[in-house]
């Protein structure tokens, strides 16, 4: 079986990062050092209740961001007052793992977020207390696989991160020194 190559990210994680957080923090095994397990991005799509066809765009959309298949989410419960019902597609998601993480964060961090208007940083509040963080995304045609001329409404997602490390500021550290733009604290 042939090797593939490495992601410009994971060679600066294995080769940079790990050694920087291992002095960083202390650690007394290479195990230890918090490492990115995946990312799953999700989608949810209110006025697909009205338009069937919503979902399907969706995935389309989702799967020429990720590369990989995108899977529609299904309502488990029904609300009357939001005309759900059990079974609907109502959203999209999808978590990707190892060398597609890899090449989703490095497109994210180097081609997407810049070209977000008035674009400061991310917000550096959005951890989950177990070292998770998540971010959401306001347009989808921030991604250069999406046609502008091609959609028919502009939909945002969420980004979660989750990582093996076990608290905010080892996430934190990690996400950072691999180039997450966070805001700055003293702005």
């Amino acid at each position: 079986m042939e090797k593939k190559n490495k992601t410009r990210l994971q060679s600066k994680y294995e080769q940079e990062i790990v050694p920087a957080l291992m002095e960083q923090f202390s650690y007394k095994s290479i195990m230890q050092v918090p490492r990115l397990q995946k990312i799953c991005l999700n989608q949810g799509l209110g006025a697909a209740t009205q338009d069937k066809k919503m979902v399907d765009v969706a995935v389309k959309e989702m799967t020429a961001i990720t590369g990989q298949k995108a899977l529609p989410t299904i309502a488990k419960k029904s609300v009357s007052n939001f005309k759900l019902r059990e079974g609907m597609p109502i959203g999209v998601r999808v978590t990707l793992r190892k060398d597609r993480m890899w090449e989703f964060l490095d497109r994210l961090l180097a081609v997407a977020l810049p070209r977000v208007r008035d674009f400061r940083g991310v917000n550096d509040k959005s951890f989950d207390g177990r070292g998770n963080y998540s971010m959401g995304i306001t347009e989808q045609i921030i991604f250069p696989e999406i046609n502008i001329d091609k959609i028919s409404r502009i939909t945002g997602m969420d980004v979660t991160f989750v990582t093996s490390a076990p608290t905010d500021a080892e996430a934190f550290a990690l996400l950072k020194a691999l180039g997450m733009p966070f805001k700055n604290q003293n702005s």
